[in-house]
């Protein structure tokens, strides 16, 4: 049995093992099995002990029989120490309860292993000192939504538990105003649309999302043509999920990637650009306080500026 130096178990599913599941390898068959997790990630949990069959610890490369139960025990992240750190946040809006931050390209929201500086978080630590929500734990203090490291633009970060549980009902049932500019590979077809999809983690890479025809969440991407550069697609992207990558893998979807995504789209990039050319430019909410609806938008960062500027010389419209 796993000894008692794991950390504090955070859940814990029961995987019977069929048909199409029986002779593969445990780490391989539990990475369709457990959502949203990488394959390092599983064989971590194996290897620590926290993947049993009738009580008894396994190894990854185990190939279990039809009719198994295997049982999946999910720790408590770990907490990292996160110091704060001085930096020149863009904030474009602060009051007792919230403020709306303008990321960089290039700026994780969250630490996470391996990763426990220079990101958002600690940049936020030390302008609210001890002003954070503390609903996420140590690692994501006052985050109450994140957007790409790549991904520019407005997010919330919560001051008090009471506005994080506020505006994550609004997140939850979707009534949270998103609005993204984008520019994606090729003529789009029509001048507004909606893309349906559920999206989940890709069975083929474990890095990627994709849309999938089983499982996944839902999600809905409204889009809307601003501006026609011939190869390229100058658009804006309403949200009405906020599944992980979404705009990115619903665009790919239909053929349309981001400029610059070297993940869903080509490799390679005629502008140089530094990773999808992706900005979340509005914002909207009900405030936690005065219960009244406000909308806050980004400038569009100069690189973006600066694409669409050499774009513009063989714009056309349709």
């Amino acid at each position: 049995m796993p000894d008692s130096n794991r950390a504090e178990i955070d859940g814990e599913l029961t995987i019977r093992v069929g048909e199409e599941q029986a002779g593969q390898r445990l780490d391989r068959l539990l990475m369709t099995a457990v959502p949203d997790q990488s394959r390092t990630y599983i064989q971590t949990l194996i290897d620590d002990g926290y993947v049993t069959i009738k009580g008894k610890k396994v190894k990854r490369s185990l190939k279990p029989d039809m009719g198994s139960s295997i049982l999946v025990q999910i720790p408590k992240p770990r907490d990292l120490d996160v110091l704060p750190e001085k930096m020149d946040l863009d904030i474009l809006y602060e009051d007792d309860d919230l403020l709306i931050v303008n990321k960089p390209k290039g700026m994780t929201v969250h630490p996470a292993p391996g990763v426990n500086r220079h990101t958002l978080v600690n940049g936020i630590l030390y302008h609210c000192r001890d002003q954070l929500s503390g609903i996420n734990g140590v690692l994501r203090p006052g985050i109450v939504h994140r957007i790409d490291k790549n991904t520019t633009g407005a997010l919330i970060v919560c001051k008090n538990d009471s506005s994080h549980r506020k505006i994550a009902d609004q997140l939850k049932v979707h009534s949270i105003t998103r609005k993204y500019r984008g520019v994606v590979i090729g003529n789009l077809p029509d001048d507004v649309g909606t893309i349906e999809g559920n999206i989940g983690r890709s069975p083929r890479d474990r890095k990627k999302m994709a849309v999938l025809k089983e499982g996944g969440k839902p999600a809905v991407t409204h889009y809307r043509v601003l501006r026609r550069y011939g190869t390229y697609t100058y658009c804006e992207f309403t949200l009405e999920t906020g599944r992980t990558h979404q705009i990115r893998v619903h665009m790919a979807s239909i053929g349309h990637p981001l400029l610059g995504d070297d993940l869903y789209g080509p490799k390679r990039c005629p502008f140089h650009l530094e990773g999808q050319t992706l900005h979340a430019m509005t914002i909207g909410f009900i405030h936690p306080t005065s219960g009244e609806y406000v909308e806050y938008s980004a400038p569009l960062p100069a690189y973006f500026q600066k694409l669409l500027n050499k774009l513009e010389g063989g714009i056309h419209y349709e």
